[in-house]
Parts: structure tokens; C-alpha cells; sequence
């Protein structure tokens, strides 16, 4: 590669929409070096992350699919490549790895994935779990680098995949963003939450991933414990409507506020006191890490990557997946019972997340990288 020429990468997305994987990508394009490195994002769908990309002037390019393995689109996804001179091709997640490898392969460059979570999961069907690790077992095997989000992914990857290695990297957050000493807008009175009440949190899917359905039984028998308590839910998805039918079924519609998507995270965060994550699996769930870095007290489910997070009962409170509604039922109430702990456990959560998840160093390992990769290619 010449010398002083910027190194090209396409940052490939598999939607628009802002989730775990699309923060990461978030984080890494806009805190890149731009003296070094040209970062070009094509999304698969369009959405919120594509606009506030363009809005802070890096080329984003949307081709259109929600399918894996889609060959409708490879064709299209070679020629964006050589419409944009690319040198290095990152893929962020299993949908946009096998609609891009296809093209960086076919022209010969080199390509990055990043695995934000594998595409099989312990309640699929057995037939779809085998697919998927062969597909991903497939696709890995055909990367120059692979990267995890979490040290249980890549152990994961290393016990079912042959000759499998990655890099971990994992998750920040934007510590000008998420700090738990800048101002917000007052959320609580947008919503009409008391001043004197305690807010729990979700900012998730309504999806069986996040398990919103079990949080919300587990917050009907908190109800039945503590006074002057609200569940605050962010988020939209498949089991929304069924999430509505049993908020009304479990008479605790007074107590429940949803939310669609909301683009002011820190906001809601700065609103809540404790914020819970119950999921069925998590890679490395970003979701945490910014809930933490605010200061929240959190409860999380002990799988994959989560309690490389939370230390249990030292930065925030780990419960196992079964029994789950009793168990985030007594923690959930613990915190709402004892001011002591839920403080101390937002003290410790600051300070462990500042110290380890900062974005800048996740640009820096990712620069890292593509500097190999192009140094290598000549």
C-alpha cells in the first residue's frame, strides 16, 4: 500500500437499527483515526445509526436485505467495493459476514469479523442450531481475523469449530456519552414517575433472547413486596403485544411504563436506579456496560459474557437463568430494600467500567488490525 495513503475500510452492518452490535460499530468508526484510516459503513437496512453516521459526515451505503447468505445482494456488495476503492472489509455479525465474504474474497482483499454473537443458541431447533455452527464454522474458517466480543465466545468458538483462534475486543462505551455527572433531561417527569420512586429498567428487545416476559411476572410479585416502585421498559419487538396483554392480566398496569425504541439512552439511564438484563445468552452485552458507567445498580443472568462484567454482590448482582422469576423477584426487591447495597453497587460499577471498557482503546485495537492486514498486503 503506498505510503500516506489513508487505509479504506468498509464497516459492514447487518441493520440500521441501534443495537449491541451497531453501538460497537458506532464507537469504532467515529472515534477512528481519520489521519490513517477512510471508514466507509454499509448497512443492510436503514435506520436510526445510518442517519446519525451521515449526520456526522462518514459515507454510509444502504443494500437492502434481511436474509443470510442472500446472493441477491453479493453482486451489489463487490461493486460497492470497487465504487469505493476499499483496501481491508469488516464484518459486524454473522448476517452482514455472509453477504459480504463473498465480494472481499472475489476481489482479494482482506477481511475482519467480528463476532458480536454467534447465530446459534441453546433454545433453537437442534436441526437450525447444527446449520448455524456450521455456517459460522464456515465462515470463520475463511477470515483473515477473527474477533470476539467476549472471552466465552471464543471458548465457544475454540470447542466447536476446527483450528478456530480470534482476538477478543471487547465492548465500550463513549465516556462522554454515558457519564454519570453530566446533565440529562428530566425523563421522570416526561413520564410522571415520583421523584420518591424507585425506577427499574430495561432498554431491550421484545424479544425470547432478552426474556421481557419472565421480567415482567418476577415484577409482579416485587410489586406484592415494595411500595413506590416502577418497571420502566425500552424497547420494541416480536412479544411487545404479548408483554401489554400480561402487564394488563397481571393488574400491574400502574406500575409498568413501555417505551418504543428511544434514541436518548443516557437520559433514561440518568431516570432509573436499578437496571436488569435477564437474558437467555449474551456475548457481551453493551447494554451493561452503559448502564453501569451511569452509575446504575444492576442484575444480570449468569451466561456467556456477563460476568466478565459484574463481579457478583461487588459492581452489580448476577442471578442464574433458572429459577428465573424468583430469582430476579428477591433480587430486584433486595435492591429496592437496601439502599446501602444498590449504592455501593453504583459506586463500584463506575469505577470497574471506566477502568477497563473505554471506546477509544476499542479503536485503537481495531486500528491495530487493519494496519497489520495492510502492511501485509503489500
Amino acid at each position: 500500500m503506498p505510503t500516506g495513503k489513508k487505509i479504506r475500510v468498509l464497516e459492514g452492518i447487518r441493520q440500521g437499527k441501534i443495537g449491541g452490535g451497531e453501538s460497537y460499530l458506532l464507537g469504532l468508526v467515529e472515534n477512528m483515526d481519520r489521519s490513517r484510516f477512510e471508514p466507509v459503513v454499509l448497512s443492510f437496512t436503514d435506520g436510526p445509526m445510518v442517519e446519525r453516521l451521515r449526520s456526522r459526515g462518514i459515507t454510509v451505503h444502504v443494500i437492502h436485505t434481511e436474509r443470510p447468505f442472500d446472493v441477491r445482494v453479493w453482486g451489489k456488495v463487490k461493486d460497492l467495493i470497487q465504487q469505493e476503492n476499499i483496501d481491508i472489509v469488516h464484518a459486524h455479525g454473522t448476517r452482514a459476514n455472509s453477504n459480504m465474504f463473498w465480494a472481499a474474497r472475489k476481489l482479494g482483499l482482506p477481511i475482519v469479523y467480528t463476532c458480536h454473537a454467534w447465530s446459534f443458541h441453546p433454545d433453537q431447533n437442534p436441526l437450525v442450531r447444527k446449520f448455524r455452527i456450521w455456517s459460522e464454522n464456515f465462515l470463520t474458517s475463511r477470515m483473515d481475523v477473527n474477533i470476539c466480543g467476549s472471552k466465552a465466545n471464543r471458548d465457544t468458538g475454540k470447542q466447536l469449530f476446527h483450528n478456530f483462534d480470534a482476538k477478543v475486543i471487547y465492548n465500550s462505551i463513549d465516556p462522554e456519552r454515558f457519564n454519570p455527572y453530566g446533565k440529562y433531561k428530566d425523563v421522570r417527569e416526561e413520564l410522571g414517575i415520583g421523584a420518591g420512586e424507585i425506577v427499574v429498567s430495561s432498554v431491550a428487545r421484545f424479544t425470547l433472547q432478552k426474556q421481557p416476559l419472565r421480567l415482567i411476572q418476577a415484577f409482579a410479585a416485587v410489586c406484592r413486596k415494595v411500595e413506590g416502585v416502577r418497571l420502566l421498559m425500552v424497547g420494541e419487538g416480536e412479544l411487545r403485544e404479548k408483554a401489554i396483554s400480561l402487564i394488563r392480566e397481571l393488574g400491574i398496569s400502574d406500575r409498568v411504563l413501555l417505551q418504543p425504541f428511544r434514541q436518548d439512552v443516557p437520559d433514561v439511564l440518568a431516570a432509573s436506579d436499578i437496571f436488569v438484563l435477564p437474558s437467555l445468552w449474551e456475548a457481551f452485552p453493551i447494554a451493561l456496560l452503559e448502564a453501569m458507567s451511569m452509575g446504575r445498580a444492576v442484575i444480570g443472568t449468569d451466561v456467556d459474557g456477563t460476568p466478565e462484567i459484574i463481579e457478583h454482590e461487588v459492581n452489580g448482582l448476577l442471578v442464574k437463568p433458572e429459577p428465573l422469576e424468583e430469582q430476579l423477584e428477591a433480587a430486584i426487591t433486595r435492591l429496592c430494600l437496601d439502599q446501602d447495597l444498590r449504592e455501593r453497587l453504583m459506586q463500584n460499577a463506575v469505577s470497574s467500567i471506566y477502568k477497563r471498557y473505554n471506546v477509544e482503546t476499542l479503536a485503537r485495537e481495531n486500528e491495530d488490525i487493519y494496519e497489520q492486514l495492510a502492511e501485509s498486503q503489500g
